[in-house]
């Protein structure tokens, strides 16, 4: 029962190789499975035979997964008596971010993004902070740091926007270079956080670099568009929309990755695929056995 435990979620969520691992007389694990044998593996391992009931669940190691907020190999959480939080806070920045960016980009001629102060404050600030301290709860250090870091964001970034509330814009002389350059400055500052977030997803999924990388074009973009204006003042227009452009693939990629960390075989009749990168821990092990087949 403890290997069933240890190995549901994992494999329901990807398909891919179990690590290898010995059950203590030197006998080491098959590296990959298909669906089909998973589940007669794991119907087997409820009475004690088969590939998954000597995994040693005190060291087993799941692959990368962006549906869990995972960038590098993780341990199981045993016995855990919550969800996993990774899929809310996703869609919390996702909405928000979709809503935004549709405004960036100009969307039914909106120009003023006041209609995200809400959002910013009650579902992508609050409810995504929330998330990133139950992934601290958790013990994933990547999913608190990111989740709870762009919680605060949109938390401050709704602070900024809020009308006649911190009359931050006033201060700075209202819709003028003194804001605009500073808030160019406050986009560029996440930039750079956004850059630190990406390099630790380099060895994990497909589906979860996406997000970085389209979130750190976001953020590089909209920072260019503040800082360098157009001839009458105003944030760069052009630059501005791309920047919302490739906030709406970060809004979906954040989306995809929740629906991934959502879907299971009690809720869904396939697993959404994430693709795991060639010099990934799980596309090491795949080559690897694909090279003893040919030999």
């Amino acid at each position: 029962m403890a290997a069933e435990t240890t190995n549901n979620g994992a494999l329901e969520k990807d398909i891919g190789p179990v690590p290898q691992h010995s059950n203590g007389s030197g006998s080491p694990m098959h590296p990959q499975m298909s669906a089909e044998e998973h589940q007669v593996a794991r119907a087997a391992a409820r009475f004690g035979y088969g590939p998954l009931a000597q995994v040693n669940t005190a060291e087993a190691r799941l692959p990368p997964f962006g549906g869990e907020f995972q960038p590098g190999l993780y341990k199981p959480v045993e016995g855990r008596k919550f969800g996993n939080p990774a899929p809310l806070g996703l869609c919390a920045f996702a909405l928000t971010t979709f809503v935004l960016s549709a405004i960036n980009m100009g969307a039914r001629d909106l120009t003023a993004p006041n209609i995200v102060v809400g959002l910013a404050f009650g579902y992508g600030g609050l409810v995504q902070l929330l998330a990133g301290m139950w992934e601290m709860a958790v013990g994933n250090t990547f999913g608190a740091t990111a989740l709870s870091s762009y919680g605060g964001f949109w938390l401050a970034f709704a602070i900024v926007l809020t009308p006649g509330g911190f009359e931050i814009e006033k201060e700075l002389g209202g819709a003028g270079p003194d804001f605009y350059n500073s808030m160019g400055l406050f986009l560029l500052g996440w930039f750079i956080f956004t850059t630190i977030m990406l390099f630790c997803t380099l060895k994990s999924t497909v589906a979860f670099f996406l997000l970085f990388f389209f979130l750190d074009l976001t953020f590089l973009l909209l920072g260019i568009a503040y800082i360098q204006r157009d001839p009458s003042g105003m944030p760069n227009t052009k630059v501005q929309k791309a920047g919302g452009l490739f906030g709406l693939l970060a809004a979906f990629a954040a989306w995809y990755n929740a629906l991934a960390g959502i879907a299971d075989t009690s809720n869904s009749f396939f697993i959404f695929p994430v693709i795991h990168f060639p010099w990934s821990p799980t596309g090491r092990t795949r080559r690897a056995k694909t090279d003893r087949e040919e030999a």
